[in-house]
């Protein structure tokens, strides 16, 4: 009986490592951002974003692909590539994702996400707390 009960328990910490070397960039990220959202250290939307560029506060930068302004996509690389130290930069495909992300919505009763606003760029001035999440994005970066 006691044999049967081990090897339960094996396979329970298999399948736990299995999750574990499953998360994504983009998961990530999405953790990183509560964290940061709920420590008040997210700088939402353009004119938040680019002052904590240029003031040099900023950790890591956010910014969405599908913004139709040229000009918004060249400030804040051009922002994030300064010489003296350059700002981690991740792109992402839509704003409405990155808004519901950064916490521009509002939530039901079932934690779904109603009434999402956009975002162009978001930027992480705080991480927070440490988390397996900021040392894979963190990584990431690393690599590049």
């Amino acid at each position: 009986m006691s044999d049967v009960e081990q090897e339960t328990v094996v396979e329970e910490v298999v399948v736990v490592e299995e999750q574990a070397g499953a998360i994504t960039i983009e998961d990530a990220l999405k953790v990183v951002l509560r964290t940061s959202l709920v420590h008040d250290g997210l700088a939402r939307g353009l004119r938040e974003a680019s002052k904590a560029l240029s003031k040099r506060e900023a950790q890591l930068c956010v910014l969405c692909d599908s913004v139709t302004e040229e000009s918004i996509i060249k400030l804040v690389e051009a922002l994030c590539n300064e010489p003296e130290e350059k700002i981690p930069l991740i792109k992402v495909s839509d704003a409405k994702l990155l808004g519901e992300w950064a916490g521009l919505c509002q939530l039901d009763r079932e934690g779904n996400a109603r009434k999402v606003v956009g975002a162009s760029c978001v930027v992480v001035k705080n991480w927070g707390a440490d988390s397996d999440e900021r040392n894979i994005l963190l990584e990431h970066f690393s690599q590049q």
